[in-house]
């Protein structure tokens, strides 16, 4: 199908009429002009009536070509069904002071745990193809960085900007679990997965964990909790057995077991890749399918023409000495 994505720029076609029509100086011919036109024995309006008919219409041909390619016309091909199917998972990663320690063995250095968990989480967001990702970061409070979005890029460029203390220092584990299922509460139809990556316990918010909990629980949220911290002197560990004795593992082992999820206390990579066998066990939700028409520009088309005739106009003057001096 035939379709003109901006036709108000046709709307332009009769402008150069009309410029000649309403000029103030009647004397001075205000046709739609190129700058060789008039040195040009062929398509100068001076001349002969055929001649000046001849230029006329080139330029208007000139003029409606470059209308016509300003009004960008396409060709729509036959509508596309694609099937809509994923998984609906927000990830809640815990940015308080704590965070800064540098106890992560990663690729033979230490790092702090925050840049562990980014180096973790950007390979399990690029295995989300086909799933609804979103980002919430928590300190003193939570807030949403990115809503859910097959946008993968986006979460995981939000993410790698995430910066320590950004929303405090402290962890209200409690109003990153109430912010997601306040998200949640609006998909009808959804996995309703929760991430949740701390290093600590519960000490600020408005919300108590115990509360969001139940919260989570009548919504039907499945959280995976995720305990981050490394035992001193375990140099290769990615994330240890014990961790420091901030960490509430009761709570996040709480947490997960009564909304149907699990708990990750993972020593290395290879351990917290069962967080990616899990929720592939999922099955995805279909939800509503996507259409979209191939589409094929030509508004290139047009504009070859014009460029066409305004090549025309600049070397035919040329053309036209060289045979005269052939002639004579």
């Amino acid at each position: 199908m035939f379709e003109i994505s901006w036709p108000w720029m046709l709307l332009l076609l009769p402008l150069p009429w009309l410029v000649k029509r309403f000029s103030q100086n009647q004397s001075q011919q205000l046709t739609l002009r190129i700058a060789s036109f008039s040195a040009n024995p062929l398509l100068s309006p001076s001349g002969s009536h055929s001649v000046k008919q001849r230029s006329s219409i080139l330029m208007w041909l000139f003029w409606l070509c470059l209308c016509l390619g300003a009004s960008n016309p396409r060709w729509l091909g036959e509508p596309i069904s694609l099937p809509n199917e994923g998984r609906d998972i927000m990830l809640a990663v815990d940015l308080s002071g704590s965070m800064v320690e540098q106890d992560m063995a990663y690729q033979g250095r230490y790092v702090d745990r925050l840049s562990m968990v980014k180096a973790v989480l950007k390979n399990f967001i690029e295995q989300r193809q086909g799933d609804r990702l979103g980002l919430i970061l928590f300190g003193d409070t939570a807030f949403l960085q990115t809503p859910l979005t097959r946008d993968l890029n986006t979460v995981s460029k939000m993410l790698e900007e995430a910066q320590i203390g950004l929303v405090g220092r402290a962890t209200a584990i409690g109003d990153a679990l109430g912010l997601a299922v306040k998200r949640f509460s609006q998909k009808q139809d959804s996995n309703r997965i929760l991430v949740l990556l701390t290093d600590g316990e519960n000490t600020a918010g408005n919300l108590a964990p115990e509360e969001a909990l139940l919260l989570a629980r009548e919504e039907g949220i499945k959280v995976y909790t995720v305990g981050v911290g490394s035992q001193g002197g375990n140099r290769f560990n990615l994330f240890s057995m014990s961790g420091s004795s901030s960490l509430d593992e009761s709570l996040l082992q709480k947490i997960a077991t009564e909304t149907g999820g699990l708990y990750f206390r993972a020593t290395d990579v290879a351990s917290l890749q069962q967080i990616y066998q899990e929720l592939d066990k999922l099955e995805p939700i279909a939800s509503d399918t996507q259409t979209f028409s191939p589409q094929t520009a030509l508004f290139f088309y047009p504009l070859l023409i014009a460029l066409f005739i305004l090549t025309l106009a600049l070397l035919k003057p040329y053309f036209v000495m060289v045979k005269k001096e052939i002639n004579e």
